[in-house]
């Protein structure tokens, strides 16, 4: 039976996401200011990039831990409404975000096998898909940043797609917190646990 005190965590839902979000103009204002100082150095440019920069860190780290705590508190209740459902220990959802080369495959999986997990109503074609382009524009908004710090700095363009996908993935990401979450919603108030998904 599932718990009548345990509820879907929407409060870290809504805080993730706007911390995530505002975090994304953050970077895109940072970036601007950086390659500003890149073009044209002088004191107030390091001053104004700098400054930026800090605030950016700042509002990272703060979407990060939110993400994190949302993520660890949603498995919990994916593993109570899904007890035979494999899912990774408490450790190791928020661990493996941390351990390099790992954190680019893993962890796309422990979010969809705590959706799965969520829920008899995840629609697997859709909801993966979901999944899947917030993974992808993250991953390549990595990979468009560091190219482009290596090819050409202070390039326009290479700014201009990396916080495009930047700012795709936070609006992603914030839609899989807010599908989880409505289906967690959902299933807590159901009387028996929701029979688990085999994966794809």
């Amino acid at each position: 039976m599932t718990s009548t005190a345990r509820k879907a965590p929407w409060i870290l839902a809504r805080s993730a996401q706007a911390a995530v979000a505002t975090a994304a103009v953050a970077d895109a204002l940072r970036a601007a200011a950086v390659r500003d100082h890149y073009l044209h150095p002088t004191d107030a440019s390091l001053h104004k990039s700098g400054f930026i920069s800090m605030i950016f860190l700042n509002l990272m780290n703060l979407a990060i831990v939110l993400f994190l705590v949302w993520l660890a508190r949603s498995r919990r209740n994916a593993q109570e409404l899904s007890p035979q459902a494999s899912l990774p220990s408490r450790g190791w959802t928020i661990g493996a975000w941390f351990i390099p080369v790992v954190n680019l495959f893993i962890t796309r999986q422990l979010v969809l096998d705590i959706g799965r997990a969520s829920s008899a109503s995840w629609e697997q074609k859709r909801d993966t898909t979901l999944v899947n382009l917030w993974w992808v524009a993250w991953i390549t908004h990595a990979v468009v940043l560091t190219v482009g710090g290596w090819l050409a700095p202070g390039s326009m363009a290479f700014l201009v797609v990396a916080e495009a996908l930047m700012i795709a993935a936070a609006v992603l990401l914030g839609l899989v917190i807010e599908r989880i979450t409505a289906l967690q919603s959902a299933a807590l108030g159901a009387t028996v646990p929701v029979a688990p998904l085999a994966p794809a």
